[in-house]
């Protein structure tokens, strides 16, 4: 440790130096002693340059400080050892999670010796939050919605990133699962590694725990060559379980013993195998009902959900149709030479009165269809597949049959207290206020996506 701390501060103001930085110094031996913390590393950590001077790293933040990618918690690497920059999320001694930004270099000594690591980072946390206010006005990577519960989960999403607990994910076929899987992911400090998705429910049971854990050459009849599991394809990154609530119950004690051991042993082996791996699942049948009728052990159960996100389903936020209609129409103009048509108001309106059974996913498929069925400039009614169209439980507004408002607006154009009336006549059946305002669903909607007051009044009711 003095050998490190010499050829660090060779020289008497370098110690000067570095507590005038504006960026947090940390450096360890190889055996990870820390030996340089500097004063930016205590503000942004909260931890006193006493309190780490000479103990090992992992022992004083309860975990890797950096997050596992120093390469040292697998050892010294091979050289040469490449300056290394990557985001970061920690937790202070307060118990405050920050997003920092470091950058990582070996120590090599005067005469070519490796002799430890020093890290320099900063704190991002305060322009993260700044950037992630602007994104969730209508996504978050990569998931569209305006809606109010969309928002909570999208900040649900960056609260449980900042931490290695299991989340389970629920909601029906088509909500986005995977798509709030690799959210979490990507914006966690296991962002750098391997997002690996796999869907329980289309593994056949006799090969289910060779695909998760891997075996060993011999194992079983084919197995000619040992072959690495889901779990280690997934070290140092996220493994995604879809459908877990599919995994025979054999398979979920192996992967129980997992979660409580972080060790696992390949088909057909007895050596113990341990990855460092994100757990998210996710099925969207209700596990606890699985739990009940003795599907799903209750033991596995509560050690997946410790961070439950539920994904509501389409028809329980209509007011992101035409958000998410636009940013597929986007999609598809990106693969088209000649542009692509656009949705006319009353086209918005029958998709408005649909249910959505197949949700986000249905969405995008009937934009597709829509897209290539259309022979104009604009997306009609006609466009649309039939399950759509000849949906008998709603009616069809068409240009032929006008509604009669009975609330005149100024110059035909909706203001705030005239919507405000229709809403609290109606209680607020968003439906029933168009007619009554004597527009179509699509106008309403998209007038209340522009007034977020007035958005809030309507959805109280």
């Amino acid at each position: 440790m003095a050998d490190l701390t010499h050829t660090l501060l060779d020289h008497d103001n370098l110690k000067l130096v570095l507590d005038n930085l504006k960026l947090g110094i940390i450096a360890h031996t190889t055996n990870r002693i820390i030996t340089v913390f500097n004063k930016e590393a205590e503000r942004i950590t909260g931890y006193l340059k006493e309190e780490v001077i000479g103990k090992d790293c992992h022992m004083v933040f309860q975990e890797p400080f950096c997050g596992g990618k120093c390469s040292f918690c697998d050892g010294p690497p091979d050289f040469p050892f490449d300056t290394k920059e990557y985001p970061l999320n920690i937790i202070t001694k307060d118990g405050s999670a920050r997003q920092l930004e470091m950058t990582v270099s070996a120590i090599i000594s005067h005469d070519n010796v490796f002799k430890g690591v020093l890290a320099s980072f900063k704190d991002v946390t305060e322009s993260f939050n700044l950037s992630l206010k602007a994104e969730t006005l209508s996504s978050f990577a990569g998931i569209i919605g305006k809606d109010k519960t969309m928002q909570d989960i999208f900040r649900q999403i960056r609260d449980v990133a900042m931490y290695n607990y299991p989340v389970h994910v629920s909601g029906d076929t088509g909500t986005g699962k995977e798509r709030v899987a690799y959210a979490i992911h990507d914006i966690s400090s296991y962002g750098n590694g391997a997002f690996v998705p796999v869907n329980c429910g289309a593994l056949p049971e006799g090969i289910v725990e060779s695909e998760l854990f891997g075996h060993v050459k011999g194992a079983f009849s084919g197995a000619i060559k040992e072959r690495k599991g889901r779990f280690e394809l997934a070290h140092k990154g996220t493994l995604f379980l879809d459908e877990v609530a599919d995994l025979p119950l054999k398979t979920q004690v192996k992967l129980l013993r997992f979660l409580q051991e972080g060790s696992f042993e390949k088909v057909g082996g007895e050596k113990k195998v341990s990855v460092d791996v994100r757990i998210i699942s996710a099925t969207n049948k209700n596990l606890k009902a699985e739990v009940l009728a003795g599907n799903f052990r209750e033991d596995l159960y509560y050690r997946l959900n410790v961070i439950p996100i539920h994904l509501p389903p389409l028809r329980q936020r209509k007011n992101d149709i035409p958000l998410l209609a636009a940013h597929f129409l986007k999609e598809a103009e990106k693969e088209s030479k000649n542009g692509v048509p656009q949705l006319a108001e009353e086209t918005l309106d029958v998709m408005l009165d649909y249910h959505w059974p197949g949700n986000v996913r249905e969405l995008k498929n009937v934009i597709q269809f829509s897209v290539v069925r259309s022979r104009g400039n604009k997306i009609l009614p006609s466009d649309l597949p039939m399950e759509i169209t000849e949906n008998k439980i709603f009616s069809v507004k068409t240009a032929n049959t006008p509604p009669a408002p009975e609330i005149l607006t100024a110059k035909g154009k909706l203001d705030i207290e005239s919507v405000k009336t229709a809403i609290k006549k109606t209680g607020g059946n968003k439906s029933k206020a168009a007619k009554v305002l004597g527009v179509g669903r699509a106008t309403l909607y998209r007038f209340l996506a522009r007034n977020e007051e007035l958005k809030t009044y309507a959805d109280q009711f």
